[in-house]
């Protein structure tokens, strides 16, 4: 994706040339640039008022006007950012995504935060265009896992990893089987149901133990995997929550 031509100073706008070239109006010719439909001397550019001089300019045989599906993001948030700050661009995108799709610059507008976590906590954040995605996660957050990874220091009280899986009380609420269980010495991976990973501290509390690190790495179906923290990929098209 480029957004600045050698010399914006001169040539002509890449949408009147597209317009000529395609024989359509300014408006569609526009709609052909921002969907990722035109090529500048075999480059996709995005932009509308790139200029333009002697370039050669194609049309996609693909080429269409009908609306652009809606694009969803998987981001792994590193630790201590609120996920407003996450930097989303074509810069950040993960060089192992499999997905085949160009970055088009509308791809990271009108980007919704679903099933976010704290800013101190790291992992799988879902950034959607899509909303029946966002509906899907945050309507149904009680029956999509969680899967959790933490770290932890402290001395675990008499009975307290069954106290985790089921029976802990939070604020006069009590909360739903979990799954937990211990990875190593002070790693502890959580698998949750109607449980926010904002709870986890006060359920590591619970027990005596104090939470160092959180980091998600599973939600629902789709799992983090080799992403790497401050990086993103395209949720692809077979992937469910």
């Amino acid at each position: 994706m480029t957004t600045e031509s050698p010399d914006d100073t001169g040539g002509e706008r890449l949408a009147k040339r597209v317009a000529a070239l395609a024989r359509c109006s300014r408006t569609e010719a526009e709609r052909y640039i921002e969907g990722g439909y035109v090529l500048v001397d075999g480059q996709v550019i995005d932009e509308p008022a790139f200029r333009v001089r002697h370039e050669a300019v194609a049309l996609a045989p693909d080429a269409t006007l009908l609306p652009q599906p809606p694009v969803t993001l998987v981001v792994h948030k590193p630790a201590g950012m609120p996920f407003e700050e996450v930097a989303l661009s074509a810069d950040t995108r993960w060089v192992g995504d499999p997905m085949r799709l160009a970055p088009l610059r509308r791809h990271f507008r009108n980007l919704h935060c679903a099933a976010p976590i704290p800013p101190r906590g790291s992992g799988l954040v879902v950034f959607t265009q899509d909303n029946r995605i966002a509906r899907r996660l945050e309507e149904d957050a009680a029956f999509i896992e969680q899967e959790c990874i933490v770290d932890v220091r402290g001395d675990l009280s008499p009975g307290g990893l069954a106290l985790l899986n089921h029976g802990l009380v939070l604020r006069g609420r009590a909360l739903p089987p979990a799954k937990v269980s211990w990875q190593s010495e002070n790693r502890l991976r959580f698998a949750l149901k109607g449980i926010a990973p904002a709870q986890v501290p006060g359920m590591c509390h619970a027990v005596g133990l104090e939470l160092l690190a959180l980091r998600r790495i599973r939600l629902g179906r789709v799992p983090m995997a080799a992403l790497p923290p401050g990086q993103w990929r395209y949720l692809q098209p077979q992937e469910r929550f």
